[in-house]
């Protein structure tokens, strides 16, 4: 999952951060109300932790005004106001879920996979295109029965196409959706994953186009690799 945090609080921030990028969740960090705001207006998440207590926007006024703009990311606040009023107030504004501080990481993780069920995108199915095989449950990739070794990038990269099989993904699409903002990334870093990924994928027996160039746009999966 994509994931932005909005928590101006860096000793709960950044510990949560790595947590969540060990668990191979792509993160980004806001500090207050408007960079939150101005975050989730720039990149497409799948989940916001969201602190109910944020200088210059406060975190329930945040949620409605996402809401009202049709922003449909799962949204999971975290507060140390631990009363059932303030639940109430934070759920009616948007809000999926309600965490209270000081929360143990274990227990968010449970959270996240328990929103990550809800959500068609995420379903943990096998994702299949014709000899390969990704099972999200546990990171296993598999072509004609022999196993990829790949990098987090290439991973992601490859369960992006998985996803997302007829269509044509573009490398600013791919860097908007599997690279932190705060990463100095360019486009040429997406060519250079995809052409080791090619060679990882040719060693075990794919055709050479299994991901395609379409000029000028950018990359999609062959069709005729999908056909049964």
């Amino acid at each position: 999952m994509r994931i932005l945090i909005i928590e101006d609080d860096e000793r709960i921030a950044k510990p949560l951060a790595e947590d969540l990028k060990h668990q191979h969740h792509v993160v980004d960090i806001a500090c207050d109300g408007i960079e939150g705001w101005e975050y989730a207006q720039a990149g497409n998440y799948d989940l916001i932790l969201l602190d109910l207590m944020l200088p210059r926007l406060d975190g329930i006024t945040l949620c409605k005004r996402l809401r009202a703009s049709n922003y449909n990311a799962f949204i999971l606040m975290l507060t140390a106001r631990d009363t059932t009023p303030n639940k109430i107030i934070g759920l009616d504004a948007g809000a999926d879920d309600y965490l209270v501080k000081p929360f143990d990481l274990e227990e968010l993780a449970a959270r996240i996979r328990a929103l990550s069920r809800r959500s068609q995108e995420t379903r943990q199915l096998i994702l299949m295109h014709g000899d390969l095989q990704l099972d999200p449950r546990n990171c296993h990739v598999t072509y004609g029965n022999k196993p990829l070794s790949l990098t987090h990038k290439e991973y992601m990269i490859l369960e992006c196409f998985l996803k997302n099989p007829t269509q044509v993904l573009t490398r600013s699409a791919i860097l908007d959706k599997l690279w932190e903002f705060d990463k100095l990334s360019g486009e040429e870093t997406v060519k250079t994953h995809i052409t080791n990924l090619r060679k990882k994928l040719r060693a075990v027996g794919s055709s050479e186009d299994f991901i395609e160039t379409v000029y000028g746009i950018g990359y999609r999966l062959c069709p005729k690799e999908g056909q049964i």
